[in-house]
């Protein structure tokens, strides 16, 4: 079964315009085309198209991407520089995924500190505090937050 740009767009979640600039920079060479010109992608495109939007997603390069699309091309040669590069971006989302995890923390003890400064009416409530008042869970976030402020001070 063959789909249209804008079918196989759906399906990935993605504007179609996605598609042909990804198509322009190289990284489609597999599609084919109808007699007309029309792209026509088929149910094993789309297994290629999620990889290339996984890649993407996970912050590889079109530039990487397109080299891991030409050795695929090259076949079982390349596995093993395949396989590195999946090695080296899995470990760079990991990092992404730690230092969100970070964000994420900074974001709740804010907003901890918030909803205790709202009841009690000032900011101020937090000068008076104890490192034991702070919940156990924001300790280590507090004074990292206030070590790097006293520092500058």
């Amino acid at each position: 079964m063959f789909y249209t740009i804008g079918e196989i767009a759906k399906k990935l979640n993605i504007p179609p315009s996605t598609l042909r600039y990804y198509d322009k920079e190289g990284l489609l060479p597999f599609v084919e085309r109808s007699s007309s010109g029309i792209r026509m992608f088929s149910d094993k495109d789309f297994e290629s198209l999620s990889v290339i939007e996984c890649l993407k997603k996970a912050g590889m390069s079109i530039k990487d991407i397109k080299r891991f699309m030409e050795w695929c091309a090259k076949g079982d040669s390349t596995i093993p520089e395949r396989l590195s590069m999946f090695h080296r971006q899995k470990e760079q989302v990991l990092s992404q995924i730690a230092q969100l995890q970070e964000t994420l923390e900074i974001l709740a003890y804010k907003e901890w500190y918030y909803e205790t400064a709202l009841e009690a009416g000032t900011c101020a409530v937090h000068e008076s505090m104890d490192l034991s008042d702070i919940p156990e869970g924001f300790r280590s976030i507090h004074q990292k937050l206030t070590q790097t402020s006293s520092e500058n001070t």
